[in-house]
């Protein structure tokens, strides 16, 4: 703000202190300047602009709650997927293996329950958060409670990740940089280029990446008998190797016809090429051996995805705005995978050979009309629609001259139409209590055929009325409370709802097939938010925020104990009543806004407790989705004030422990613990290097699938995956 301050006074003694100028230049910014000797000194009034954008704190004075994560905070610790970066947000963790990428989750919730939104849309079919580079990214907003703008299929939560839109400045960037793990190395480059002239305005950002890598794991399967004795044991070998590579390109276009007039176009293509090497070797130890003791896997795919968008938006008179946007999204897969089955020989039983395709196509459109009604409201309303159709074949060819070959052919027709209406209203009841109310109707209808079963409709529609409120509390100009109020739900996913079957290699209670179910109906939920903030100077807070959720039809996988055709297959239900609540923790302290004296240390830290309980299914722990039950991350930055360098870490965990799935369904997760560590040394305003250390500790995890019934005894299957680390540096150039 002491730019645009000395700026204004310049303007208002105009050429008197014009010699002064060059003394400011300089650096010699506390000068004082003088009038001439024969007239008095005339006091200049000093007075500060300051931009809406630059003051306006979204998290702390929007009604509806929203946590803002900026630029700076994304790229801070040089992570290369929006993965990573989501982990250390408060409220949010990250499944499957340390490192390697996962769903991601709110409450401890995936699979559906979190929202993943881009550009305030849902993602598109085939999407994979790891197709964008940090860099791409402006800010991500985290949405624990619903608002009618965005879809309401967000029961636990939504992630909305905006791309960079606005074009201030020229911009010429390249960062180069250069990974290894476990003996595998790898490259990657974001390049970002901006300009503006006149009324138009561009800007092309992207990534290249390569990488190879190699990962091992240990499958332990034991079977005891009711009795108890343990009548099987067997140990597999499974290695995974190969290389991708990807490039991932981004230009916009801004063009302002007038003042609060502007069209944008926005556009991202991802390709993506994948080569893998998947291999098992199973050593029976005690029992029978498995119908195939090894098995390889060749996998090549090809993938592209197309995304673009043309928005305008037009201030119009009154204040009011309008804005629209139509889109268009294409992606396009092919996959190869030959694969070779042994016996426990090694003599080869059966050569397959597996050529899938998939494509999916679409358009979206959506309008918001917005304007203040009278003093201290704020309404729009709206309309979102998409379309979207998926083709997808799977041709098997086998040969053998030991077994029976099996040749199948496999064609699937998908067509999902999306379409709500939406109301708002935030109304400023007086300057420390402001109220938001939306309603929202979103109904979506899926139309599936293909080969082996009719033609399947499935048709679902939900209303969702919205309260928030914040209130400042009087006497304080730190504190305040938040409550919320939504109905949200989950629709079914369209490959949950076609009765196509995925089969297993080694058919088994707890490794059985899987295929999806045309009568799901939605999950609807009712909830509760409810948030204490405090705000400290230079930036701090603290708050504890805590949730409940009611979810009516939840769905979840079951297996049943009876093998349909001799084969066990495991298929999603509605069944009952769910529920869901906890608490969250969050910390931020600057340390020279307590202690002026004090290195220039920033600490965060937050903390998560989740409870669930699935009513159809006996406890203890009933947890919905596996929710992860409990889970943390703490971490600290400092900037050194005698050197251009800043040190910084942070320290994750998630807690696992037993889940029981179904009647004679059990999950077991070992705790997963990640640190991660990086420097940043400028060498200049325009050059630094960024060096990482990510999943420092390296920790083996442990994941285990069981059934147990009275009748066949006890089966589980147990995986056991080793983790690297991973080191980066970055080398970060702007011309």
């Amino acid at each position: 703000m002491h730019k645009q301050s000395l700026c204004l006074r310049l303007l208002l003694a105009a050429p008197a202190i014009f010699g002064a100028f060059a003394a400011h230049a300089a650096g010699q910014q506390d000068s004082t300047i003088k009038a001439p000797a024969d007239k008095p000194a005339a006091p200049i009034q000093k007075v500060e602009i300051k931009g809406a954008a630059a003051s306006y704190d979204a998290r702390r004075n929007d009604t509806a709650t929203k946590i803002v994560v900026s630029q700076e905070d994304i790229l801070r610790n040089g992570d290369t997927t929006i993965g990573e970066v989501l982990k250390r947000l408060p409220g949010v963790t990250v499944g499957g293996v340390q490192g390697r990428g996962g769903d991601i989750r709110m409450r401890g919730l995936g699979s559906g329950y979190t929202s993943i939104l881009l550009n305030g849309e849902p993602a598109p079919a085939g999407f994979s958060l790891d197709s964008l580079s940090p860099d791409m990214i402006e800010r991500i907003e985290i949405m624990r409670a619903a608002t009618a703008e965005y879809s309401t299929q967000a029961i636990a939560g939504a992630i909305n990740i905006v791309l960079k839109r606005a074009i201030v400045t020229a911009q010429r960037e390249i960062k180069a940089g250069f990974q290894e793990e476990h003996g595998h190395y790898g490259t990657n480059i974001n390049y970002q280029l901006a300009d503006k002239k006149g009324p138009l305005s561009y800007a092309i950002g992207g990534a290249v990446t390569y990488a190879k890598f190699e990962r091992p794991s240990e499958v332990v399967t034991e079977r005891y008998d009711p009795a108890g004795p343990l009548n099987t044991l067997r140990r597999a070998d499974e290695r995974s190797s190969g290389h991708f590579e990807a490039f991932n390109v981004s230009p916009r276009v801004n063009w302002t016809l007038g003042p609060g007039d502007v069209i944008t176009s926005q556009s991202f293509i991802n390709i993506n090429r994948f080569t893998g090497d998947n291999s098992e070797h199973v050593n029976t130890l005690v029992g029978s051996a498995p119908p195939y003791s090894a098995t390889r896997v060749l996998i090549k795919s090809d993938s592209e995805l197309v995304r673009s968008d043309l928005s305008w938006t037009r201030k119009l008179a009154e204040g009011a705005k309008l804005d629209a946007k139509a889109g268009v999204n294409y992606n396009h897969r092919d996959t190869r995978a030959p694969s070779f089955n042994y016996n426990e020989k090694d003599e080869l039983l059966i050569e397959r050979l597996i050529t899938s395709g998939v494509v999916d196509k679409g358009f979206t459109a959506s309008g918001k009309y917005s304007t203040p009604i009278f003093e201290g409201h704020a309404l729009a309303a709206g309309w979102d629609g998409a379309y979207n159709k998926r083709n997808e074949d799977r041709i098997q060819r086998e040969s053998s001259t030991k077994v029976k070959a099996d040749n199948l052919d496999q064609v699937f027709e998908a067509n999902v139409r999306r379409l709500a209406l939406f109301a708002q209203d935030e109304w400023t009841v007086t300057p420390r209590w402001s109220v938001y109310f939306g309603l929202r109707w979103e109904g979506i209808e899926t139309r599936s055929e293909g080969d082996g079963y009719a033609a399947i409709d499935n048709k679902s529609s939900v209303w969702s009325p919205l309260f928030q409120t914040l209130w400042k509390i009087p006497g304080s100009k730190s504190d305040q409370l938040r409550l919320g109020l939504t109905r949200t739900y989950k629709a079914p996913a369209v490959n949950n709802l076609i009765p196509r079957r995925f089969a297993s290699n080694n058919n088994s209670e707890i490794s059985p097939d899987f295929q999806g179910n045309p009568a799901l109906r939605p999950e609807l939920a009712w909830g509760l938010d409810l948030a204490y903030e405090h705000y400290l100077e230079g930036g701090g807070l603290l708050t504890a925020s805590t949730y409940v959720r009611r979810i009516e039809d939840a769905i979840h996988n079951k297996t049943d104990p009876v093998p349909v055709n001799g084969k066990y297959i495991s298929m999603p239900v509605n069944d009952g009543i769910a529920n869901t609540h906890g608490i969250e923790l969050e910390a931020k302290l600057p340390v020279r806004s307590m202690w002026k004296t004090a290195p220039n240390i920033d600490f965060r830290a937050n903390v998560s407790r989740n409870w669930s309980r699935l009513e159809s299914v006996a406890g203890p722990n009933n947890r919905i989705d596996s929710q992860t039950p409990f889970s943390g991350t703490v971490g600290a930055d400092w900037k050194l004030d005698k050197l251009p360098l800043t040190l910084g870490s942070s320290y994750s965990f998630q807690n696992g422990g037993p889940v029981r799935i179904a009647k004679y369904q059990y999950a077991y997760s070992v705790p997963k613990r990640s640190l991660d560590m990086y420097g940043l040394w400028k060498f200049n305003p325009k050059n630094q290097l960024r060096v990482s250390v990510a999943n420092a500790l390296h920790q083996q995890n442990v994941q285990q699938s069981i059934f147990d019934d009275s009748e066949q005894g006890r089966r589980s299957e147990t995986t056991i995956t080793p983790t690297y680390v991973v080191v980066r540096a970055l080398m970060e150039m702007k011309f």
